[in-house]
């Protein structure tokens, strides 16, 4: 009579590892997935860094120009010659003036 029993011990054990095997082989799958996951983020990032990077160079550039045309109302406006408070018109005999 044979003895089956280690053909039986070697199957399990081949079954055993044909499933860590195959266990292996769906972590490599998950960490591929994942890992483009990241690439298209990480991409995406780039993109939106960009795309903000000319957006602020831009609002600066419209930033500078607001000021110098803010500076130039202030020149035509508020001569540097003219004080802040007007002058107030007098009667030539220095009484007020009736209407």
């Amino acid at each position: 009579m044979l003895n089956w029993r280690p053909v039986r011990e070697i199957e399990q054990r081949t079954r055993e590892i044909e499933i860590a095997i195959w266990r292996e082989q769906q972590r490599q799958e998950q960490i591929e997935k994942r890992t483009k996951l990241i690439e298209n983020e990480t991409e995406q990032i780039r993109k939106e860094t960009e795309q903000l990077r000319k957006e602020n160079a831009r609002l600066k550039e419209l930033n500078a120009k607001g000021r110098a045309l803010l500076s130039c109302v202030d020149q035509l406006c508020f001569p540097p010659d003219s004080s802040s408070t007007p002058a107030l018109p007098t009667a030539s005999d220095g009484k007020p003036s009736s209407p």
